[in-house]
């Protein structure tokens, strides 16, 4: 039997990487984000988001989503704050 796959969470919510796109946000709740990393810049030996468009979508399936808000930061830090009130709101309210 295969071991259980532990999904990494922020805030109590799944956040799932695929290449250059995050998805963040329960996918049973009504409304996800979706970071997309647009350019990368070099610190030292690592690789760092340098702008990160942000989408709170509706949750309706793959290929299905609908944006409701949209927005660019300059680094992953500033995205993941702005998308958790967004996405907290939107869900409280939505």
């Amino acid at each position: 039997m295969a071991a259980e796959q532990k999904l990494f969470t922020y805030k109590g919510k799944p956040m799932v990487r695929r290449g250059d796109t995050i998805y963040y946000g329960d996918l049973s709740e009504k409304y996800i984000i979706i970071f997309t990393i647009k350019s990368k810049k070099k610190v030292g030996d690592l690789e760092v988001a340098d702008s990160v468009t942000i989408d709170l979508c509706t949750n309706k399936g793959v290929g299905k989503e609908m944006v409701i808000k949209k927005a660019t930061r300059e680094s992953l830090f500033e995205a993941i704050d702005i998308a958790e009130f967004w996405l907290e709101d939107a869900i409280e309210n939505g």
